[in-house]
């Protein structure tokens, strides 16, 4: 518990002070590429609730696909149980804002793991689906491959951790600093809210890359407009809010 004190200490980041109350589940994103694409602002907006504007960067929005391992997810009393709480994951998520807190927007979330896909699923209310997915991680090279044949989704990534961003620039910072998220369930609409350590980033160098995936009328096959990779951030987060 003294890492979670320290971590809930350390809010200097924030762009706004940790929620009152105690946590309720602790885990880490480890080993996580992210993708990001620009998208047209026509199409986005069809994908996203109407309470929830987006966020929008220098007139631009965006997509991002983030692969990465999820390790030791517990509940706030219960310890982590490896079957179920250490599983790849791979999320498109898009950025929005309520309320003055940017935050985002899950489209798609797949896991490795049926059952940490349906236990993830019923106790957060979001919408995770299984998927076949693996990760080789080499000296020099990592490799991220996952195919969900059922919405014909697919990724395979095989790329170099370069060199680490010492200054992130305020897009960087935009992607990735993000502490809540936000998802409808049934007919109403919630915020998660988050805290970690800033993220720790990295430059990316890909030699192979494929992805098929969309998502109404946006297709995330081209080149991304940009990539990051980072070791990870442990993460602690609190129940659902529903919004007013």
């Amino acid at each position: 518990m003294n890492g979670i004190s320290s971590l809930l200490q350390n809010t200097g980041h924030r762009p706004w002070p940790i929620p009152e109350g105690e946590w309720s589940y602790y885990q880490e994103w480890n080993n996580v590429l992210f993708l990001h694409w620009k998208v047209p602002y026509e199409e986005l907006i069809k994908l996203v609730p109407e309470d929830i504007p987006l966020d929008i960067f220098e007139s631009n929005c965006w997509v991002s696909l983030v692969a990465f391992t999820m390790q030791k997810i517990r509940t706030r009393k219960l310890p982590s149980f490896y079957p179920i709480s250490n599983f790849h994951e791979i999320n498109v998520r898009t950025y929005v804002k309520h309320d003055n807190k940017a935050g985002v927007y899950f489209l798609s979330i797949e896991a490795e793991k049926v059952a940490s896909s349906f236990i993830a699923r019923l106790l957060s209310g979001l919408p995770y689906e299984k998927a076949n997915i693996s990760r080789i991680q080499t000296k020099n090279t990592q490799q991220y491959s996952s195919v969900n044949k059922q919405k014909g989704f697919k990724l395979d990534a095989k790329y170099l951790v370069a060199e680490t961003l010492v200054a992130k620039s305020a897009l960087d910072k935009w992607l990735t600093e993000r502490y809540c998220l936000y998802q409808e369930h049934g007919l109403n609409t919630y915020r998660f809210d988050i805290h970690h350590n800033p993220w720790p980033l990295n430059s990316v160098k890909v030699s192979d890359l494929n992805t098929c995936y969309k998502i109404g009328n946006i297709s995330l096959t081209r080149k991304p407009d940009l990539m990051h990779y980072s070791t990870g951030v442990k993460v602690v987060s609190w129940n659902r809010k529903l919004l007013k």
